[in-house]
């Protein structure tokens, strides 16, 4: 059960947090609406906006070294940029551990491409979050992330994976 302590604390600590859209996507509603969500939650956000080519991904995420990297895209090409940026961020050593999520319209053809989730899930994003109801899965999940650094003390030096048990904790995330 949380107390009041606990909820001050993790107010107080906060993730860091990279939220980006993919390469092909130039959408920025999507970005902005992240950010003043996770802002809300009490998370510092730098967000690099639409159209982040890997090589600037890698590069941002390897100098921030945030606690959290979100990747989001509406256009319908997430899966399909996702998979390359993923390969990227994981190839860096420095990144190989970070929590990486993806979010939004995952296929052009919505819910008749079929589950990409578990592809992803094997290429390395540590939680999934579709189109239709993602938004509750993924609060739940960066909520998770707060617990588990507040508990481990790792906050201002970086979470690491985030447990296998996190995305089942998130109530939705695959």
């Amino acid at each position: 059960m949380e107390t009041e302590n606990t909820r001050s604390a993790i107010a107080r600590t906060g993730l860091d947090v990279v939220v980006s859209g993919v390469m092909s996507d130039a959408h920025t509603w999507n970005l902005v609406y992240l950010q003043l969500l996770l802002e809300e939650l009490g998370h510092r956000v730098v967000n690099l906006g639409p159209c982040v080519p890997g090589d600037l991904l890698v590069a941002e995420c390897e100098w921030r070294r945030p606690d959290l990297i979100v990747l989001s895209s509406v256009n319908g090409h997430g899966a399909q940029d996702g998979l390359l940026a993923i390969e990227r961020l994981r190839a860096c050593p420095e990144l190989a551990d970070c929590p990486v999520i993806i979010g939004g319209k995952l296929g052009v053809r919505g819910a008749d491409e079929g589950d990409r989730s578990a592809e992803l899930l094997a290429a390395g994003f540590d939680a999934v979050f579709d189109d239709a109801g993602g938004v509750t899965a993924f609060r739940s999940f960066v909520g998770s992330l707060e617990k588990a650094a507040l508990r481990a003390g790792t906050s201002e030096a970086g979470l690491g994976t985030a447990p296998a048990s996190l995305a089942l904790e998130a109530g939705g995330a695959r």
